[in-house]
């Protein structure tokens, strides 16, 4: 298994499609290209339809997939507002790569899992991560309800690790792109599944600290929270401002996040067990507070602040986390990034910053992606849609 990424800024496009691939091939030497990701900045939006046959003219690669991205990230380099392509190649010996494209239309979540199977025809499968496909997704946020998706795709395939992102660079229906094989579309999902001697690992960094305790749900309804350890929740939030300091105080009034915790059984819950949803509104005459997520009683959470001290220091935690659950070397040898656009050089002040710090935790491991409208990844044993988050597939052998 070798990966290469490759970055290019030419304002020409067919150049800038040259030079990466010319990057690409020269660091994975000679032999075919088993799999090609390319992201594409709106600059170009009026090549999008190029941009299959442009690649594989260049590169060759068996399956390509892709898509337009408001920011690309490739070769060490992460860039925004500023025309830029990127290429992510792999040569991926035993291992069965396979495109696959999915529309607007969804199987329904009450009937049987092969429906959802047959959309990425990823085999009978069996829950067995040995076995089940490994799935990248690339989706189209104006056309496709995500989270219906993630949810099929769970109840299909419990065992496989699904990462991906949302296409961006378009503000509407139809301006943004999704390339695969030979193809463009302008809606839907594509994506790829890996089964054989890969491994996808995940890392999801939602950029946020805890606060305050743990609490647990006494009551709700769908969205709408009420009591919290009995109490009413909006008690319980103004108790909770009263134990802050004036950082945390100053950051609560303007970037307070609920934390769901996804493991009902962890005892001490760490970094990476919470599910950061957005506290969307305050109902003082009901006493209710409105969450991002559907929550049921008995469930615990904990309020999370966030700015970009906060999301480093997370970013920091969650690959660290991952190094020391492998304490053997992880043999990580290529990665896709999925940011969100709010994150990067507007966040941090400092260009390239999620790129350095995976190098710094990882090693020279080629890394590439873009910015997207919305993250795809795992907490606990569920895929969920986040935002403001950094989202790593790490690729590795299995056997």
């Amino acid at each position: 298994m070798k990966w290469a990424t490759a970055i290019s800024r030419k304002t020409s496009f067919e150049d800038a499609v040259r030079e990466c691939s010319e990057d690409a091939r020269g660091t994975l030497g000679p032999g075919g290209v088993s799999l090609a990701f390319v992201f594409v900045t709106p600059h170009f939006a009026a090549y999008y339809p190029l941009v299959p046959d442009l690649v594989s003219r260049h590169l060759e690669p068996e399956v390509l997939v892709g898509c337009s991205g408001g920011g690309v990230i490739g070769g060490g380099e992460e860039v925004e507002q500023a025309p830029a392509v990127t290429l992510i190649a792999a040569r991926l010996p035993d291992v069965e790569v396979a495109a696959f494209r999915i529309g607007g239309d969804l199987p329904d979540l009450d009937g049987p899992p092969d429906a959802w199977r047959r959309l990425v025809d990823g085999g009978p499968g069996d829950g067995d991560p040995a076995v089940e496909p490994q799935l990248v997704m690339i989706v189209d946020p104006f056309s496709v309800p995500v989270g219906a998706l993630l949810s099929g795709l769970d109840y299909a395939f419990p065992g496989s690790p699904k990462v991906g992102g949302l296409a961006s660079g378009g503000m509407s229906p139809g301006m943004n792109a999704l390339f695969m094989n030979g193809d463009v579309f302008t809606d839907g999902a594509v994506g790829v599944t890996l089964e054989g001697d890969v491994a996808i690992d995940t890392v999801v960094a939602q950029g946020c600290r805890p606060i305050g305790e743990t609490m647990q749900i006494t009551g709700c309804k769908g969205n709408l929270l009420y009591e919290l350890d009995g109490q009413p929740a909006i008690e319980a939030i103004q108790e909770l401002f009263s134990t802050l300091d004036e950082r945390d105080s100053r950051l609560a009034q303007s970037a307070l996040f609920v934390g769901v915790l996804m493991d009902e059984f962890s005892e001490e819950p760490r970094v990476g067990e919470f599910l950061i949803r957005n506290l969307i509104g305050v109902d003082p005459r009901r006493g209710a507070v409105a969450i991002g997520e559907n929550l049921q009683e008995g469930m615990r959470l904990r309020f999370h602040v966030r700015d970009a001290q906060t999301s480093a220091e997370d970013l920091r935690a969650m690959l660290t986390g991952y190094n020391e659950a492998t304490p053997d070397e992880p043999n990580v040898e290529g990665a896709l990034l999925f940011s969100c656009l709010g994150r990067g050089e507007g966040l941090y002040r400092q260009a390239n910053f999620d790129t350095g710090v995976f190098h710094d935790h990882l090693g020279d491991v080629p890394v590439g992606g873009f910015f997207c409208n919305g993250e795809i990844g795992p907490v606990g044993a569920y895929t969920f849609l986040h935002g403001y988050t950094s989202s790593f597939g790490l690729f590795r052998p299995r056997f």
